[in-house]
């Protein structure tokens, strides 16, 4: 019966997108993101310089928040007690359309904007992942919209989220559980990408925790029976999920990285640190994944006769689709087609992909088909999950690298810092926008989107996964 009640609500969306056009609202959509592109591209390229990671995001939040002051928006700064979150609004009433923005980089791989290998600046890091763009692209598209609402066309409140430490910590939990999406009607996303599609896959959820050995220092020829190794427990912990990975379900993942292992070889070490991720497409499938490998870190330290202590980092949810609302959105991609690109920008995005051995195809920025929703979808994890389970959230892919280039790496960075990242950008800021212009146009879009979110969340109840503050640096 469920199936049905959501086929025939497929159905109706579909039907009801079906005969949309570039309307008056939806071109003004495009001339204010023109307007504004010289001004978007300087932003983005000025947070893809600084490349800031997660809670330390202070000179990339302070530039989206000013541009969206100076644009009329109402600012508040630290929201969700994070220093580096901020909301920005305008309008006022229902409905009320969110629109995310992400702005932190990722540690180690500074590129510059040129297709051979090459540090920005040694050691710091970079925008893999393209969160440059993301957080302008969607201010761009929130600005578009508030410049419709003070010309009398549009009713309603648009709010942009700028939303950092989506790579590690994911804030939108913390900003989740301050209620900033409490009085949303439905949130729109969108990533960085390889490909232009409405994205109606999901994605991983995890569960991120610190495992840390004590044990007791000696000298490691003199007397090591006076030792109690830590690091022998992390080698045993670390042996112990190996062995597991055999018998965890193949949708499951599990990753850790040793921070810690000991400072110098002769010395028995006394502590021992490393960090812990599990993940799976479905959150109740993650949790006795959890239990097991959480429980493993005690049967190491038994045998290490060590203690240990486990804390809870942070987790997310997987994202919730709404395939309704991913029909609103690829209309407006028909609309406006494709990407195009000059020889200059086919000839590097060959040089990306010769660079990092994949076939020299060059970009493909043709708009996508709106794809089956998988079950298992595989790849990546974001905490957008979290706001999908406490908002409809509709969600846009667009080509801003080549095709099969290696995301987060040095590749993704160089073509966040030129013209073929911009033109994404672009593209992106105005997809979110037009598609913003149909949800405050059409009370019906809106409505099925809810009841599709409603159905599918069920009677799931939203707990987060964290346990205490956010993080935030002493700094």
């Amino acid at each position: 019966m469920k199936k049905c009640t959501l086929l025939g609500l497929l159905l109706l969306t579909f039907s009801a997108v079906s005969a949309q056009k570039m309307t008056k609202n939806k071109k003004a959509v495009q001339v204010s993101v023109e307007k504004h592109k010289a001004e978007l591209i300087k932003i983005s390229d000025s947070i893809w310089a600084a490349a800031e990671t997660a809670f330390e995001e202070l000179k990339s939040s302070e530039i989206l928040a000013s541009y969206a002051e100076k644009n009329g928006m109402t600012v508040t700064r630290g929201v969700a007690d994070i220093p580096t979150a901020f909301t920005a609004t305008y309008g006022s009433g229902k409905p009320i359309i969110s629109i995310l923005g992400e702005f932190d980089a990722l540690p180690g791989i500074s590129q510059k904007a040129q297709p051979e290998k090459e540090p920005y600046k040694e050691g710091a890091a970079g925008h893999g992942c393209g969160h440059n763009m993301f957080g302008t692209s969607s201010l761009g598209a929130a600005i578009a919209i508030k410049e419709l609402m003070e010309a009398g066309k549009l009713t309603g409140t648009i709010k942009f989220l700028g939303t950092p430490a989506e790579e590690k910590f994911f804030a939108k939990v913390w900003m989740v559980e301050a209620g900033l999406w409490n009085d949303v009607d439905v949130n729109l996303s969108w990533h960085p990408g390889p490909q232009i599609e409405a994205d109606v896959q999901s994605g991983l959820s995890l569960i991120d925790f610190i495992v840390e050995f004590e044990g007791q220092a000696a000298h490691a020829s003199a007397d090591p029976w006076n030792g109690r190794s830590a690091s022998d427990a992390l080698e045993l912990y670390t042996t112990g999920i190996n062995y597991y990975r055999e018998h965890i379900l193949p949708s499951s993942r599990i990753h850790y990285h040793i921070q810690d292992g000991g400072q110098v070889v002769n010395v028995v070490p006394d502590y021992a640190k490393l960090w812990v991720r599990v993940r799976d497409p479905k959150r109740s499938k993650m949790l006795p994944t959890y239990e097991r490998v959480k429980a493993m870190a005690e049967g190491a330290a038994i045998m290490a006769d060590v203690d240990y202590k486990i804390s809870l980092v942070s987790g997310i949810y997987e994202v919730l689709v709404n395939r309704s609302g991913g029909a609103i959105m690829q209309k407006n991609l028909e609309l406006l087609g494709p990407i195009t690109y000059t020889p200059e920008e086919e000839a590097f995005g060959k040089a990306i992909q010769k660079a990092t051995k994949k076939p020299e195809v060059g970009m493909d920025a043709s708009i996508n088909p709106l794809r089956e929703t998988l079950e298992t979808p595989g790849g990546g994890s974001t905490d957008v999950g979290d706001v999908s389970w406490n908002v409809p959230n509709i969600n846009l892919s667009v080509t801003v690298a080549p095709k099969d280039t290696p995301w987060h790496s040095w590749a993704v960075v160089a073509c966040g810092g030129m013209s073929i990242g911009h033109k994404g950008m672009v593209y992106a800021s105005k997809a979110l926008g037009m598609t913003a212009v149909d949800l405050f146009e059409n009370p019906k879009l809106v409505n099925e989107v809810k009841a599709e979110f409603k159905q599918r969340k069920g009677d799931e109840v939203y707990k987060p996964m964290i346990d205490g503050p956010p993080p935030i640096p002493a700094n």
